[in-house]
C-alpha cells in the first residue's frame, strides 16, 4: 500500500485490514480478527466466515473495484476471487497457496479465480508459468527486512543472554496444537544435548501466554529444572539472531532462520491420522523451506517417526562438532537471501499498477481508483 501510494496519486483502498493498513487509509469493512480464526480448531466459526465472504461479494459486485487483491488465506480468498472474476472484476493474489507442495488439483481453481499471481519464491513463479497462470516473482518482504549481516552480539545483549556461551534456540511452534505435539520432544532433546554439552544455553521464544505455559509444563514433566534456558515473549527473530544453532518446527520460521544464516534442524509431528490423510496429496520430497529453495537437502528435516530426541540431538550436535559444515551452510543461505532480496513491496506495486493500466474501466457506482 505504501509503494502504490507513492506511485499513484488518486487511489483508495477498502477490504479487510488491520490497524497498520487502516493507518495507511484502508477502509476495513470487517474487523481483521474475524478472519484470524480460520483453522480446523474453529469449525463453529465457519458460518460467520462464509457470511462475511458472501457480503463482500455483494459489496464488490455493487461497487466494483478496479482491482481486487486477495492476500494469503486461500480458502477464503480464492472463492471470493472466483466469483468476482466471473463478474469481470480483475483479480490478483499475493502469497501463493502451497499448491506446488500438496493438493495440486487446486491449480484449476486458481486459474478460474486469479488473473495474476504475485509469487514470493522463484520456484513458485516457474510452477505457475508451467500451468499457464500469469505470474510475477516479486521476492520475499522478509528478505528485504532482515539485514544481510546478523548482529549476534546485540541480539544477545537485548535478550540478556550470555555473550560467550553456545546458544541454541528452541522454536517448537506458534500454535497451541503444535506445542502440544512438540513441547516434550524439544525439552527431551534439550536435556540430551545439555548432558553431552554442558556449556550450551537455550533460548525459547513464545507468541502467547498459552504456548509458553504448555512448554513450561513440559519442562516440569521432564524434570528439566536444571536446564539453562531463557524464555522470552514474542521475540522469535531476536532469539534466532542470538543463537548459534536453531531447532525449530517446520514453517515460516525456517525462512527467517535461513535469512539470519543460522544452522538449523527442522522437525514436525502431527497426528498419524492427519499425516495419513495428507500423505496422498503431497508432491514434494523436501519439507523445510531452505531445502526447497536450495533444491536439495542442506539442513536436516526430521518428520514424524524420525522426530525423536536422540535423532534431533545428533543433528544439532553435528553442527557443534563440524564447524566447516556450518561455514559452508552459511554461504548457501547467504545466496538464498540474495536471491529473495528483490525489493518485494516495490515490485508488487509495479505489477499492480501495470495491471490497473492494462484493464478497461469497469462500470461502477463508486469513484475510480479503488483497490481491495
Amino acid at each position: 500500500m505504501r509503494e502504490v501510494n507513492k506511485q499513484l496519486r488518486a487511489v483508495s483502498f477498502e477490504g479487510i485490514g488491520g490497524p497498520q493498513m487502516q493507518t495507511l487509509g484502508c477502509r476495513s469493512l470487517y474487523p481483521m480478527d474475524r478472519l484470524s480464526i480460520i483453522g480446523f480448531d474453529s469449525l463453529d466459526k465457519y458460518p460467520e466466515i462464509f457470511s462475511i465472504r458472501n457480503k463482500l461479494v455483494d459489496h464488490f459486485l455493487a461497487n466494483p473495484p478496479d482491482l481486487f487483491i486477495g492476500i494469503d488465506v486461500p480458502d477464503f480468498n480464492l472463492g471470493l476471487e472466483e466469483r468476482l472474476k466471473s463478474a469481470g472484476i480483475p483479480t490478483m493474489h499475493y502469497v501463493s497457496p502451497t499448491v506446488w507442495a500438496w493438493r495440486g488439483y487446486r491449480i484449476r481453481k486458481i486459474r478460474r479465480a486469479v488473473d495474476h499471481m504475485l509469487a514470493l519464491f522463484p520456484f513458485e513463479a516457474n510452477y505457475y508459468r508451467k500451468h499457464h497462470v500469469p505470474v510475477t516473482y516479486v521476492g520475499h518482504p522478509l528478505a528485504d527486512q532482515i539485514n544481510l549481516r546478523c548482529d549476534v552480539a546485540t541480539a544477545r545483549r537485548v535478550l540478556h543472554l550470555p555473550s560467550k556461551a553456545m546458544i541454541i534456540a528452541l522454536l517448537p511452534g506458534s500454535r497451541s496444537s503444535e506445542l502440544n505435539r512438540h513441547a516434550d520432544l524439544f525439552v527431551k532433546t534439550a536435556i540430551w544435548l545439555y548432558k553431552r554439552h554442558p556449556n550450551v544455553h537455550f533460548v525459547a521464544p513464545f507468541v502467547s501466554t498459552d504456548t509458553r505455559l504448555i512448554f513450561e509444563n513440559a519442562l516440569l514433566r521432564q524434570g528439566a529444572w536444571f536446564l539453562p534456558i531463557t524464555i522470552v515473549a514474542n521475540e522469535s527473530r531476536e532469539a534466532m539472531a542470538a543463537a548459534d544453532i536453531v531447532l525449530l518446527a517446520s514453517g515460516t520460521a525456517t525462512l527467517e532462520a535461513a535469512l539470519l544464516k543460522k544452522p538449523m534442524v527442522v522437525t514436525y509431528k502431527m497426528s498419524w491420522l492427519s499425516y495419513l490423510l495428507v500423505l496422498p496429496f503431497l508432491h514434494v520430497n523436501l519439507y523445510a523451506l531452505p531445502n526447497i529453495l536450495a533444491g536439495r537437502k542442506i539442513v536436516p528435516e526430521l518428520i514424524q517417526s524420525k522426530a525423536a530426541p536422540e535423532k534431533l540431538g545428533v543433528a544439532v550436535e553435528n553442527y557443534l562438532t563440524h564447524r566447516a559444515k556450518v561455514h559452508a551452510l552459511r554461504a548457501v543461505l547467504s545466496g538464498i537471501h540474495h536471491s529473495l532480496r528483490r525489493n518485494a513491496n516495490k515490485r508488487a506495486a509495479e505489477a499492480i499498477i501495470k495491471m490497473l493500466k492494462s484493464r478497461k474501466p469497469i462500470s461502477r457506482r463508486t469513484s475510480p481508483g479503488t483497490a481491495s
